[in-house]
């Protein structure tokens, strides 16, 4: 999400920060925050540490804000000052980032996903700002070909059979035929 959203239902959802939590408001009062994460919804309450899994891909990141101002206009949630920062570089890249996300779990197959991200991000020009989150959730890169810093999803970034990825990388990148003649990659495999 790149844009505020504000539903008629009474709450308005931020953009997402660099863990790719979308803060929540009600009444213009942060009352948590959202994120999305293997294909569920998770909400964390203003003050609170714990998420609580409120909706999946289908109800989306609604399910969840809902339960955030429902809890808020029963009194159980006290806004707090917003902590989110839209910026999507973590302050942590000043050195090397962990092979994986601290949600993930430290498996050999997930070690072994992991690596093989990271060596496509590179072929890719891309530079990841955080450990490997699974390859369907919000991954904090860098674009190698402009600066562009966001989020984007390893799914969509790995290409299908054998071909690779879109050459569209996000808005306001480099022309797809600019972005062919600088990644070496794309010249090793038929193009799309």
């Amino acid at each position: 999400m790149t844009t505020t959203h504000d539903s008629p239902n009474g709450f308005r959802i931020g953009e997402a920060d660099s863990q790719c939590r979308y803060p929540v408001f009600a009444d213009d009062q942060y009352i948590g925050s959202i994120f999305r994460w293997h294909g569920g919804w998770l909400a964390i309450p203003a003050g609170a540490s714990e998420a609580i899994r409120q909706g999946d891909g289908r109800t989306g990141s609604a399910a969840a804000a809902r339960h955030l101002l429902e809890e808020f206009r029963a009194g159980r949630i006290t806004p707090q000052a917003d902590t989110s920062t839209t910026n999507p570089v973590p302050a942590s890249t000043a050195g090397s980032v962990p092979l994986l996300h601290p949600r993930m779990r430290d498996t050999d197959r997930n070690r072994d996903a992991a690596h093989k991200a990271l060596t496509g991000l590179t072929a890719y020009l891309w530079e990841p700002l955080g450990g490997y989150p699974g390859s369907d959730n919000p991954w904090a890169l860098r674009c190698k070909l402009c600066g562009w810093t966001g989020n984007r999803y390893w799914s969509h970034l790995r290409g299908r059979n054998g071909l690779p990825p879109s050459p569209y990388r996000h808005p306001g990148c480099i022309d797809a035929d600019q972005v062919r003649a600088r990644i070496p990659a794309y010249a090793k495999t038929p193009q799309d």
